[in-house]
């Protein structure tokens, strides 16, 4: 009977925010795990490598052999490669659904046993949002490839090193007045990161998951207003917050993005205004055995390291 140690799983997207993290929770469960991505010499500032079960491997979503040469002898494949602002060829066409259907047809033809794919909460082709649709055609196009594919659709996470929760903190201590988005109501259900790497971890422990859709939320429910007094108060802060209409947001985006890196994006803007929530009616982190952790908690340990 073959044991965790005899299935390796690859991961896609292996250094990135959520991908790290679900390497080191696969491998804490005895799988060994070959790390993939375009820069793997990454993994050597992320990872021990004094583990022989580690492997650490060059490849591109968007080229058919690199791919087939990862998946080749896998039990498993998780792909957890995300694209959040489009630039040049990388759109989020080409990642979210064209390399999502390029990974579960080679895994397929592969027979690897079993798929994991990392989408969102929201995921759906009939949105007005460009990302949110592309989202959804990912998962038509990832399930018509690979049937039992499981898809893992996390709420906007959050952890140390994210974008979102430090990004908050940040501006919330420079800037005395703080700008929101609308009147601040759309609706957050944020997931720590390592829940979620840990949900991805113990979907490969079970055989009666297949085609199962996971929507992974944390265990509060916040307006984006609430959720920028919770962050204040717990960073000892007294910011003024004011409404910014999202017209003004939209205007303000479209000339940032004329920047290298811009500050806001209007695929960030029209993200914030649709309610991010996990449904009662699907499966979630309590199905796979896990009680989500709050953004106070985290917070709190991240405002005591720093």
């Amino acid at each position: 009977m073959a044991t965790t140690e005899d299935r390796s799983i690859a991961v896609f997207g292996g250094t990135g925010f959520l991908g790290r993290r679900v390497v080191s929770h696969l491998r804490k469960a005895g799988f060994p795990v070959r790390i993939a991505s375009r820069h793997p010499d990454r993994s050597h500032r992320q990872f021990d490598f004094a583990d022989p079960r580690l492997c650490p491997v060059e490849a591109n979503i968007h080229d058919e052999r690199s791919i087939a040469k990862v998946v080749a002898g896998a039990y498993g494949v998780v792909n957890a490669v995300s694209l959040y602002v489009e630039h040049g060829r990388e759109t989020f066409h080409s990642v979210h659904v064209e390399a999502a259907r390029r990974l579960a047809d080679h895994a397929s033809r592969a027979r690897v046993e079993r798929l994991v794919h990392v989408s969102g909460i929201g995921s759906d082709t009939r949105s007005h949002s460009l990302y949110i649709r592309k989202r959804g055609e990912g998962e038509l196009a990832v399930r018509a490839a690979f049937a039992d594919a499981i898809l893992i659709r996390p709420a906007v996470m959050f952890g140390p090193d994210d974008s979102f929760l430090t990004t908050i903190l940040q501006l919330l201590r420079r800037l005395p007045i703080y700008p929101m988005f609308g009147r601040g109501l759309t609706k957050l259900q944020q997931a720590y990161v390592e829940d979620v790497a840990e949900a991805i971890a113990r979907a490969f422990h079970r055989t009666d998951l297949n085609a199962t859709t996971f929507e992974l939320g944390g265990p509060h429910i916040y307006t984006y207003k609430e959720m920028l007094k919770v962050i204040a108060h717990e960073a000892r802060l007294k910011p003024m917050l004011i409404p910014i209409p999202f017209a003004a947001w939209r205007t303000l985006a479209r000339f940032a993005e004329m920047l290298p890196s811009p500050p806001v994006t209007r695929n960030q803007v029209e993200l914030m205004q649709v309610n991010n929530v996990s449904s009662p009616e699907m499966p979630g982190f309590e199905d796979l055995g896990i009680s989500p952790r709050s953004v106070e908690e985290i917070l709190r340990e991240i405002l005591q390291c720093h």
